[in-house]
Parts: structure tokens; C-alpha cells; sequence
């Protein structure tokens, strides 16, 4: 039975917590913010203290996963060393790995249909994870000719495209049902093909 009154501390987390459990279990379009109030253990009226409604909660989940989505990026990416080529390849394995390990916040994030761009708090750390890989780009691109540099931007969407399109084709389920080889195997060969046809890397 749910309470009038919070015991466990920060209700704001318990909230996020219970809905990233929620959306586990049903996906991120079928829970209610009552079902997130009551696994958190407390009263339908609880969470209005802190969301609007079920989308900002289900927006806040989405900004606390890109933020640490963004750090993970970033730690992979580790100032480029001892290359850029392969500091690349490893966010990319960082990118399967998050959507593995935290699949309620990967779904809050991507699958969702949020509209990033009307919540400022939320585009900003959306856009810190991309930043992220715009960077890596360009580190890849400095032993270039400038004018014969692909835009890094491009390049870090389509890289981030091929990322997802691979966790939701060969990341999920049993290995080895879709493909013969393992998602990072899958997504590392689709990397190198591409920036090889871009002329980034030579063959």
C-alpha cells in the first residue's frame, strides 16, 4: 500500500528509479506514474512534489541517462590515446556496453519519443553526448589535408546511427541469433568500412 509520506530520503531518485524498473519491464510507453509512485512506495499524489506529469519524469530519466552516457563516452574516447582511430573504436564499445548494462535509460533516451529539443536541461546533455563524438572525429581528422576533412558532425551521426541501429538489431537477445559475429564485432567491421570509404583510414 502506498504511504502519504516518504521515509527513504530523496523521492526525486526513488521516482527515477522506479520508473527505469518499470520501463525494463514494460517499455517506456506503457507505465503509469502511479505504477512508478507505488514501486516506489509512496502515494499517487507523491511525485506531482517533483514532476508535472508522467513525461517530465520520464524526461528526467532520459537527461540523467545522456549525462551518464556522455561521462562514459568521454572516458572512452580518454584524450584520444594512444590514437584517435582507436579511441574511437572503444566509445564505440562503450556505446554497446550502456545500452546493456542500463537498458530502462537506453529505452528513456531513444525509444521513448520525447521531444529532446523542448526540454533545455535534457537537450543539453543529450548534446554533451554527442559533442563527445564530434570530437572524436575530429581528432581523427587531423592528419588530413583540411580540404579533404569530411565534417565531423556528419560523421559522429552517422557513427551514432550505426551504433543504435546495431544495439537494436544484434545487441539484444541471444548471441549469435541475428549474426554470426558478436554486436562489438559487428559495429567495430561496420566503423572501419565506413571511414575507410570516407578515406579516413587507409585499406
Amino acid at each position: 500500500m502506498a504511504r502519504d509520506s516518504y521515509h527513504h530520503g530523496n523521492l526525486r531518485q526513488a521516482l527515477i528509479e522506479a520508473t527505469v524498473g518499470l520501463i525494463e519491464q514494460k517499455g517506456p510507453m506503457a507505465f503509469t506514474l502511479a505504477e512508478a509512485a507505488r514501486q516506489a512506495g509512496v502515494s499517487a499524489a507523491a511525485p506531482y512534489r517533483h514532476f508535472a506529469g508522467r513525461e517530465q519524469l520520464l524526461e528526467e530519466v532520459a537527461r540523467v541517462g545522456f549525462l551518464d552516457f556522455a561521462e562514459r563516452l568521454e572516458t572512452a574516447f580518454a584524450d584520444g590515446k594512444p590514437s584517435p582511430l582507436s579511441a574511437l573504436l572503444r566509445m564505440g564499445e562503450a556505446y554497446l556496453t550502456y545500452a546493456a548494462e542500463k537498458p530502462g535509460y537506453y529505452m528513456a533516451m531513444f525509444e521513448s519519443g520525447l521531444s529532446i529539443a523542448g526540454n533545455a536541461d535534457l537537450a543539453a546533455a543529450a548534446e554533451r553526448a554527442e559533442d563527445a563524438l564530434t570530437r572524436a572525429a575530429e581528432a581523427l581528422f587531423q592528419r588530413l589535408p583540411p580540404d579533404r576533412r569530411p565534417p565531423s558532425g556528419m560523421v559522429a551521426h552517422h557513427i551514432w546511427a550505426m551504433s543504435h541501429g546495431v544495439v537494436e538489431l544484434f545487441g539484444r537477445g541471444r548471441p549469435g541469433s541475428r549474426a554470426p559475429i558478436s554486436a562489438s564485432e559487428m559495429l567495430e567491421s561496420g566503423v572501419l568500412i565506413y571511414l575507410r570509404g570516407l578515406g579516413v583510414i587507409p585499406d
